[in-house]
C-alpha cells in the first residue's frame, strides 16, 4: 500500500479519528498529538510491511496510542514525587508483603487521612482532581477559578503536607 494512498485515507478520517482519541483522553490538545503520532507510526510501518485493511489498522493504531496515554498518566498519577523518571518507577520491583506490611501500611494511610482532613476545602478538591481523577494542572485551574500557577503551588504545599506527616 503506498503512502499517498495511506494519506488520503488519513485526511479521509481525521475527524473521526480525532473524535475518538478526544473521547478517550478527554484533551483536545492530547488528542491533536496522538492523532499526529497515530500519523508517523502507520507511515512507519508502512514502510516495513504492507497492511490490507488499512482504515482499521490506523484507527486501532490510535485506540493503542491513547491507551498507552492514559496508562502512563495513570502511573505518573499515582507518584509523589514528580520529578522521579517512569523508567525508575517502572524498574522498582514489587515488594513481597506481610501481615506487618500491611500493618505499616494501614499506619501510613490513617496518617495520609489526617492530613488531607487537614487541608482547606480547595486544596482537597485540588489533590482529588489530581492525584485520583488524573486532571491536568490547567483543567483543575478551571474548574475551580483559579490560575494554573495557583494550582501548581497548591499541589506542591499538599505534597509537602502529606509526605511530612508520612515521615512522622
Amino acid at each position: 500500500m503506498s503512502q499517498s494512498r495511506f494519506h488520503h485515507v488519513f485526511l479521509a478520517q481525521r475527524v473521526p479519528l480525532l473524535r475518538t482519541l478526544e473521547r478517550m483522553v478527554n484533551n483536545p490538545s492530547t488528542a491533536e498529538d496522538l492523532l499526529q503520532e497515530t500519523y508517523l507510526r502507520v507511515s512507519r510501518a508502512l514502510t516495513e510491511r504492507p497492511v490490507e485493511h488499512l482504515e482499521p489498522f490506523v484507527f486501532q493504531t490510535a485506540r493503542n496510542l491513547a491507551r498507552d496515554h492514559l496508562r502512563a498518566r495513570r502511573i505518573h498519577s499515582r507518584t509523589l514525587l514528580d520529578d522521579v523518571p517512569a523508567q525508575v518507577i517502572h524498574n522498582v520491583p514489587a515488594p513481597q508483603s506481610n501481615a506487618e506490611d500491611a500493618a505499616h501500611a494501614q499506619q501510613l494511610l490513617e496518617r495520609l487521612n489526617v492530613s488531607l482532613h487537614a487541608l482547606t476545602s480547595r486544596q482537597q478538591q485540588i489533590f482529588i482532581l489530581s492525584r485520583l481523577h488524573g486532571h491536568s494542572y490547567q483543567a483543575i485551574a478551571e474548574r475551580l477559578d483559579v490560575s494554573s500557577s495557583t494550582v501548581q503551588k497548591e499541589l506542591k504545599l499538599i505534597m509537602a503536607i502529606c509526605v511530612g506527616q508520612l515521615q512522622l
